[in-house]
């Protein structure tokens, strides 16, 4: 158990791709930790959004294998915000610091809520070029949390905790699933109280993204066949919210497809981020894009297809 933090690959990460700690707001305490890899002449990359029991170091996969490809690939890690607004601020004064203009956005679950919501706070300035939504919702209301929402700061870690395994996939499952959840379990453990608190706190309070001001947005809503934290009537609600967003379906990877499913999750990404190739919106450098295209078209015609 607990392959993948003692693996080649990640260990290789851990020690090439340094962690770095930003402070953007006036408050001290606000501090983001990122992994920022691949060509930094790039001015619109690509970033990760964590889910709610992740860090940044849960797509450690999407970062070796895109900046391979000469991709720019920045990960992040939430500081404590208890309300929506807040951290759409803070992370705003992030891409300031950054000096990015504008990013796509891959969010995961809450990272997926999250990215949502930031581009609807700038939609009036735009900073967000397109999404991609991986097992992500569009209304918070699907949990049933709304009530406990403004009580999760009160509630000690070990009980945090509980609620979010409570989601964790269970029973017979392959072994590289049981590996991404292990690693999970251990990025979890790693979160104090109010890291855990907050994150829940924005996940369950009472809150649902306005399509309207996001619609001309490019998305892709990725999503799994197999059991996730996910109902089906929340990915029906995501389709109707996005008609023309295009499907990348994944037959298995859980709640975690990131994790389980890396070669296909990354290959998803190439395909989404290859329509920007050639414009100031290109998160990968000018000069890797033809020995890319071709590993994206040999991965595409082996069995991968996005609708």
């Amino acid at each position: 158990m607990g392959e993948i933090k003692v693996s080649p690959d990640y260990n290789w990460f851990r020690s090439t791709v340094p962690l770095k700690r930003i402070i953007v707001d006036d408050d001290d305490s606000k501090v983001w930790s990122l992994y920022d890899a691949g060509p930094k002449s790039v001015r619109c990359p690509i970033i990760f959004l964590p889910p709610v029991s992740g860090t940044a170091d849960v797509f450690f996969q999407q970062i070796l294998a895109l900046t391979g490809w000469g991709y720019r690939v920045i990960a992040v890690q939430y500081p404590v915000y208890w309300d929506l607004v807040e951290f759409c601020d803070g992370f705003r004064k992030l891409l300031d610091g950054l000096q990015l203009d504008k990013v796509h956005l891959f969010g995961a679950s809450l990272g997926g809520f999250l990215a949502q919501k930031f581009a609807e706070y700038t939609h009036k300035s735009p900073r967000v070029q397109s999404l991609i939504l991986c097992n992500a919702f569009s209304d918070t209301s699907i949990f049933n949390q709304t009530w406990t929402a403004n009580s999760f700061w009160l509630m000690p870690a070990f009980m945090l905790k509980k609620i979010v395994l409570g989601n964790f996939a269970s029973g017979p499952m392959d072994p590289v699933m049981a590996d991404g959840i292990d690693f999970m379990v251990d990025r979890l453990e790693s979160l104090c109280q109010s890291e855990l608190a907050s994150r829940l706190t924005l996940n369950c309070q009472n809150s649902y993204v306005e399509p309207h001001k996001i619609r001309d947005l490019p998305v892709i809503i990725m999503d799994v066949f197999d059991q996730s934290a996910l109902s089906t009537e929340a990915k029906e609600e995501m389709y109707k919210l996005y008609p023309n967003a295009r499907r990348a379906h994944l037959k298995t990877g859980g709640n975690f497809p990131y994790l389980c499913r890396s070669a296909e999750v990354n290959l998803y990404v190439q395909i989404h981020l290859r329509q920007f190739h050639g414009t100031r919106y290109a998160a990968i450098d000018p000069s890797m894009v033809n020995a890319e295209e071709l590993e994206v078209q040999k991965g595409s015609s082996e069995d991968t297809e996005v609708q």
